[in-house]
């Protein structure tokens, strides 16, 4: 039997079919579950009247209680009225103020009659007023029951249907009062009982309908902690699975090519960091289970290095290794540096793109194929067909957002087993995130540079400042530096942008007649980019100028100076990637952020955030703070696999980790989810997994 919460939405009273329609289209509420699950966003407590000569300008939400004595309309500009009615309690004049809609509110607003006033008070011409208050007739005013009154995010179309934050709390009200208590159960005593949480029945009506804060952000808790349990059970129900089935190749030896390596070719010092991953990692290879290491670690901190070292291992034990990076520029980076690196080691590296070809790649091939070639670099090209491995045991991929799973997963069929796979990225990730998208991903992090490494310089400048910067830039190139120059391009005005960068490359190459430029941006051939940035590379231009296309990858050690113009249109993390595209020499670098002097107070936050610290991770706190999980930049989660209606992964950290591991002492029990008393859990986690959110995208 269909359970109440899958009814129609449209039989809710005060709903029907015109109001289902736009709930649909603007809120996607198509069920009475739907609409339970549409969360206040915030909440007023309505528990007591204040009088007029109790308030102050920085009070939040306030009832009144009086009379409203008249009514006044003044003309401001073509057919723009402002109407001002003046209330009063038996204290001081109020004034209440209408910008919109102000003929409704004569008609429906009656002179010398009791009512009920609601909003915030401001000070206006040294006489407070309330702009657009709600106002409702004295006798339908009931204090106690009322408690905190809930607010609901409402759209401009659905204020215009008359769909506001306060109708969509009475169809709310409508609806709990037809369904039947208690509401079924989906946690079992045994997690909600030890964690102090509310029932589910006592959460779902409390969030919307709160006598108090305590009830409440109790309700919340739990709804915020069921919500985060069955997204962490899923993701390790399914980490569980995987290891299960696949058993990972055992490496126990480390042999002459990792020692050799160890001991006469190590260009420095390892860190801390390096070491203390490369022994997560060492553990990993020789625990019989397949690896799936997420390594992160800021741009520079070492990474090619700890996954070089950890190849070696996997060469040791007489199995092939391989690195996939996202562009062809970067695997050729990669080739150069593991060549370097290895120097005159008797390993066979090669190099497999999409411009290799005819005799060379078949060459290739055939290595692969004979166990010869021990170390491939290459771009997706790897996970051809045509490419067969002797025996693959290791494989790193790097900047893994630039990969889709089906890819990541493509690599496994290289091999009788999966090989153990490490992927590396330089975008770092708050934990929290981590354990949520990568949750299938044991979790390393590299988080300390190598000594010597100088800080990047961050400076901000306003366009007004250019001239002076042009000579900044001068003084550089005189040095025998290399220049970055970046234009934001946004999609969704992509031809404005691209014409400014057009222009704006043209006026540059004025400007530095004396030097030559490259120009890159997204729409230009593949080959036309990697040709333009190789110039760049082997120093034929000093400066490039760009979009954020550079964002991940190359790395010239030559190039110290990155100017990021109209900085206020990027995010955080964007940044923080822009900005290690220099540093990598031993030269002191520097990050120019240019902007407008006009900037929103949230602007100048993260403007500031980069002026004041190089650390990634505090970048990427921050980051998720001030955009949330959707859209953060490099990670490229906007289409997260699962909808949260009331969790914050950024602001939640401590309810992501107890959810997590609740899921994790019962996947540690249960590991094949067939336990009788465990039946509830796993019911709920098929039932989630049939709505429209692709929970196997998660992992």
């Amino acid at each position: 039997m269909p359970s109440i919460f899958e009814q129609d939405v449209m039989y809710v009273p005060g709903v029907g079919p015109k109001r289902k329609e736009i709930l649909s289209k603007e809120l996607n509420i198509q069920t009475f579950g739907d609409l339970l699950e549409y969360y206040p966003y915030k909440y007023v407590d309505r528990s007591r009247i204040y009088r007029s000569d109790e308030l102050s300008p920085d009070m939040p939400f306030v009832q009144l209680k009086g009379k409203i004595l008249s009514f006044e309309e003044f003309e401001m500009g073509p057919r723009k009225k402002r109407l001002v009615a003046h209330f009063h309690d038996g204290g001081r004049i109020v004034d209440l103020v209408w910008f919109a809609r102000t003929q409704y509110v004569t008609k429906s607003i009656k002179v010398n009659t009791d009512y009920i006033v609601f909003g915030k008070p401001s000070i206006f011409n040294g006489r407070f007023q309330i702009a657009h208050p709600e106002v409702e007739p004295a006798s339908d005013l009931q204090l106690s029951s009322m408690g905190m009154q809930p607010y609901y995010n409402t759209t401009e179309k659905m204020k215009t249907m008359g769909l506001t934050s306060r109708s969509i709390e009475r169809i709310v009200k409508s609806m709990l009062e037809r369904i039947p208590s208690p509401i079924d159960e989906t946690l079992p005593a045994f997690i909600t009982g030890p964690l102090h949480l509310v029932s589910r029945d006592d959460a779902l009506r409390h969030v919307h309908y709160p006598k108090n804060t305590d009830e409440m952000q109790r309700a919340r808790l739990r709804l915020k902690f069921e919500e985060l349990f069955y997204v962490q059970l899923n993701i390790l129900r399914y980490a569980a699975d995987q290891r299960r089935k696949y058993r990972g190749y055992v490496f126990p030896r480390v042999g002459d090519y990792f020692n050799g390596f160890f001991r006469y070719r190590l260009p420095f010092t390892l860190t801390d960091a390096q070491k203390r991953v490369i022994r997560e990692i060492r553990q990993d290879m020789g625990s019989g289970r397949q690896m799936n290491r997420l390594l992160q670690g800021d741009v520079g901190s070492g990474k090619t290095l700890v996954a070089l070292m950890s190849m070696l291992i996997a060469l040791d034990n007489g199995y092939q290794a391989c690195i996939m990076a996202p562009t062809e520029i970067l695997a050729e980076q990669h080739l150069a540096t593991i060549r370097e690196f290895l120097g005159d080691m008797p390993i066979r590296v090669e190099l497999l793109t999409g411009i290799v070809k005819g005799k060379k790649r078949q060459e290739i091939l055939d290595g692969l194929a004979d166990g010869s070639v021990q170390i491939l670099v290459g771009t997706h090209a790897i996970i051809e067909d045509p490419v067969q491995f002797y025996r693959l045991g290791f494989a790193v991929v790097d900047e893994q957002h630039r990969f889709g799973v089906a890819q990541r997963a493509k690599l496994w069929s290289k091999s009788e087993n999966p090989p153990h796979v490490l992927v590396m990225t330089a975008t770092p990730i708050p934990r929290t995130l981590a354990m949520t998208i990568y949750g299938d991903l044991d979790v390393s992090v590299i988080d300390e540079l190598p000594p010597g490494r100088k800080p990047i310089q961050t400076e901000h400048r306003f366009d007004t400042q250019i001239t002076s910067l042009y000579e900044s830039i001068r003084r550089q190139v005189r040095l025998g530096r290399q220049i970055y120059i970046v234009f934001p391009l946004i999609k969704e005005s992509e031809k404005i942008d691209l014409k400014n960068l057009e222009e704006g490359y043209e006026t540059l190459c004025q400007v530095f007649s004396e030097f030559r430029l490259s120009k890159v941006h997204g729409k230009m051939k593949s080959k036309e980019k990697e040709d333009e940035m190789l110039r760049f590379v082997r120093g034929e231009t000093q400066i490039l100028v760009a979009t954020t296309v550079i964002e991940v990858g190359v790395n010239v050690p030559n190039a110290s100076v990155m100017i990021i113009l109209d900085a206020q249109r990027f995010g955080l993390s964007q940044l923080h990637q822009l900005r290690g595209r220099v540093g990598r020499g031993a030269d002191q670098s520097y990050c120019i952020l240019v902007t407008p002097y006009q900037l929103s107070k949230e602007t100048r936050r993260r403007i500031d955030i980069m002026c004041d610290t190089n650390d990634g991770f505090q970048i990427a706190e921050a980051d998720l703070k001030l955009r949330g999980p959707g859209d953060l930049e490099g990670t490229q989660q906007s289409g997260m696999a699962f909808d949260l209606k009331i969790a914050d992964i950024a602001r939640d950290g401590q309810i992501v980790q107890m959810a997590r591991d609740e899921a994790q002492k019962i996947i540690d029990i249960d590991p094949n989810c067939e336990r009788a008393e465990y039946s509830m859990l796993w019911n709920r986690l098929a039932e989630l997994r049939k709505t429209n959110i692709n929970w196997g995208v998660i992992s």
